[in-house]
């Protein structure tokens, strides 16, 4: 009988150590399961929650805050309407950007100057863009530029764009290949050659490895400005020499031609 009762403590105590290595093993797990995890703060607009995995790419501090989605709060909506009906006030003006511009969260001031951009008002742009580049979180960024170069390429603003291109070159910001192709041939565009071609002179300089599709995009941009689109074509096809390249009846540079004339008169 003693025996009897022996065995079966002894089942017993192995349960119990077999039940708490159980236990033991999903606590693990858990906390395993829970590094894993990111978990969302509450606000007013978003119920807590958690997700798996990595943040959507708006979100991410890998991508440039001048590539996201740039939505204006109540606070730089206020503000943006204010600087449009105060900009022919100057005094108003100054002290309205030191009392209130310069409190914006940075989410409000870069939708603010996107905004500008988009309905073209250069002077209001040109204010904010040197707001941004005092603000303790500014960083060199090919999109703040590139961004501000096309707005004042659509307004054909020469001075303006020589300011841009100084403070970007003093803070070492580089365009790749194709946004290269795309300034110039936004100033292209606007009218404005020497400018394109000076863009495309510092092009020809950049590190980057050359890519034909932008020079593609610069020679249809030449289409009237025919001396320009021969030494652009020359470049290229000593890069590269195996592309060929179409070129348009001489007439239409004839029509081009005539057509600017026209325009003139």
């Amino acid at each position: 009988m003693y025996a009897l009762v022996q065995i079966m403590l002894n089942l017993g105590s192995q349960l119990c150590i077999e039940k708490l290595q159980m236990w033991r093993q999903g606590q693990n797990l858990v906390r395993q399961a829970s590094s894993r995890l990111i978990v969302l703060p509450h606000s007013s607009n978003r119920s807590c929650g958690i997700i798996t995995g990595s943040t959507s790419s708006s979100s991410s501090p890998s991508v440039s805050i001048w590539r996201r989605k740039k939505d204006i709060g109540k606070e730089g909506l206020m503000v943006a309407k204010e600087l449009k009906r105060l900009q022919s006030n100057a005094v108003r003006f100054e002290r309205f950007m030191k009392s209130h511009v310069s409190r914006l969260l940075k989410s409000d001031l870069v939708a603010v100057l996107a905004e500008f951009q988009r309905q073209d008002l250069v002077y209001l742009s040109m204010r904010l863009y040197e707001a941004v580049r005092k603000e303790i979180w500014y960083r060199p960024d090919m999109f703040f530029y590139r961004d501000m170069l096309f707005m004042l390429a659509r307004n054909k603003k020469v001075d303006e764009t020589k300011k841009v291109w100084e403070d970007l070159k003093k803070e070492g910001v580089m365009f790749d290949q194709h946004t290269f192709g795309d300034l110039v041939r936004a100033f292209l565009d606007g009218g404005l050659s020497s400018e394109a071609m000076h863009i495309y002179d510092e092009m020809r300089l950049s590190p980057d490895p050359p890519m034909s599709l932008p020079y593609r995009v610069m020679m249809k941009g030449l289409l009237s400005y025919p001396e320009l689109r021969e030494k652009v074509k020359d470049d290229f096809l000593e890069l590269f020499p195996d592309i060929v390249v179409y070129d348009p009846p001489v007439d239409l540079f004839d029509e081009e031609e005539w057509r600017k004339e026209s325009d003139d008169d």
